[in-house]
């Protein structure tokens, strides 16, 4: 059994232990036994008497605490459910750990960038299940594949299931990195196509089908470590199209629109249990100009994306938005930033429950160090605003479902940091934000999960933890 302890284990245990008293006590229509102090004096006891969040070292061990049988995420209306249960997700980006773990000498920073994720109490994890005819490739070309990084990625997949975090694997890339559609094209003009452009990648029929085999491969590998089918093992939380797919050379998102119905309804054909999601931005398109105002500016319209359009295709299950005020609208920091941060996040949750039906992540979110003006204080008031706006819907059932950071790195990755890192040891105040918002979505969870009359309109102890304006 794994040595690695876990505080936020406890903290949730003694959080919830207290909800199951109220709970038995109130009938969990009003919390009479607790006033407001005496919870928050609860609360900070626990938090007084142990160690940091940032800590790996707790008191309960994750498999002590956890022994309910691994299930699927699947969807129910706008949730995430669990055995039919709610699951709303706090999560991170680390996109390289395949590659990392292709070589031994880096192969245990996947390891600890799970248990530092775990300790406070990240769930889901996004990272690439690609990397195309580049270094260190796993699809070296159409079709052939190196073993070896193969392995890498079955190792990726059994170290999250060991720290009990769930992957949202991307397929492809929409930019040069590990290949992206270019290499697509570079294969198709290696065996004779005529392309002309990159965004060939959507249309020309060669190309479409190297893609299918792509997923089909990876769908169906079996996991050399575990013995389980990719496509079988709910380690899996979702299969991911494409990493933030455009095509501008085509504004009227129809030929984007076509490869998104094809790739989604072939992902399922492969795959009905897991989830599916395409990888966009969320920037609005032509179908919806009244929505256009959201856009952080005039030429996201153009870039062949369409959010609501691209979300109604059969298959997709769920949204994806990003977040980067700091790329789209000005690198200088200002506050404006996290307007259009609360505003775009409110606009798609909105969407999400008005148009789609289905829950909305905010898949990628994060402010680069490099950037004029930055200090960590803003960086943590910008991780607050998404964890605030997203408890709000949650508070009201809404469709916001979740959230995973970019990005974040272990200890000594430092060179890969492309600004966006967030190494928790050397991030204290961030450390402690990340922790709360995990107690609270995991006290969320478990109180939707006892069937307690969510949504009653009653003030009590543990709602003022959950939804306190002071995040």
């Amino acid at each position: 059994m794994d040595t690695h302890k876990r505080v936020f284990g406890f903290k949730i245990i003694f959080l919830v232990s207290v909800f199951i008293l109220l709970n038995e006590s109130s009938k969990c229509s009003s919390f009479g036994v607790m006033d407001d102090e005496q919870f928050k004096t609860m609360v900070e006891e626990v938090d007084n008497h142990l160690p940091s969040s940032s800590s790996s070292q707790g008191v309960y061990e994750l498999n002590d605490v956890e022994e309910d049988e691994w299930l699927m995420v699947a969807k129910k209306g706008n949730q995430f459910v669990i055995n039919d249960q709610p699951f709303y997700v706090n999560g991170f980006n680390t996109y390289w750990l395949m590659v990392f773990a292709a070589d031994q000498s880096t192969r245990g920073k996947v390891t600890e960038v799970f248990q530092k994720a775990s300790s406070v109490g990240l769930s889901v994890c996004r990272t690439w299940a690609f990397n195309d005819g580049q270094w260190r490739a796993l699809q070296k070309s159409p079709g052939v594949y190196d073993e070896d990084v193969f392995k890498a990625l079955d190792f990726v997949v059994s170290e999250a299931n060991k720290y009990k975090i769930r992957l949202i694997l991307s397929l492809a890339n929409n930019w040069d990195a590990y290949g992206g559609k270019a290499q697509y094209v570079k294969w198709g003009k290696a065996s004779g196509l005529n392309l002309t452009s990159d965004d060939d990648f959507f249309s020309h029929p060669a190309l479409r089908s190297y893609y299918k085999a792509h997923v089909k491969a990876v769908l169906n590998r079996v996991n050399t470590i575990t013995n389980i089918t990719y496509k079988d093992d709910p380690t899996i939380f979702a299969w991911e199209l494409m990493n933030e797919p455009r095509c501008t050379s085509d504004p009227s998102g129809d030929k984007l629109q076509s490869w998104i119905t094809d790739m989604a309804v072939y992902v399922k054909s492969l795959d009905a249990k897991h989830l599916v999601e395409i990888g966009l931005e969320g920037f609005y398109g032509p179908s919806a100009p009244d929505r256009a105002q959201f856009n952080p500016n005039s030429y996201a319209t153009q870039v062949g994306t369409d959010f609501i359009r691209n979300h109604q295709v059969l298959g997709v299950d769920f949204a994806s938005v990003h977040i980067y005020a700091d790329s789209w609208i000005s690198q200088t920091i200002t506050d404006s930033h996290i307007q259009f941060t609360k505003s775009w996040m409110e606009a798609h949750i909105e969407d999400a429950e008005k148009y789609l039906g289905m829950p909305v992540v905010f898949a990628e979110f994060g402010v680069s160090s490099k950037d004029p003006g930055y200090n960590s204080s803003f960086r943590d008031t910008l991780i607050n605003t998404v964890y605030k706006t997203l408890l709000n819907s949650t508070k009201r059932g809404g469709s916001g479902a979740g959230s995973l950071l970019w990005q974040l790195f272990p200890d000594g990755t430092d060179y890969m940091d492309d600004g966006y890192a967030i190494v928790l040891s050397k991030s204290p105040s961030t450390s402690n934000i990340i922790s709360l918002h995990s107690t609270r979505v995991a006290i969320v969870n478990s109180m939707c999960s006892w069937k307690c009359k969510w949504g009653c309109k009653k003030r009590n102890p543990l709602e003022a933890f959950l939804y306190h304006d002071d995040l």
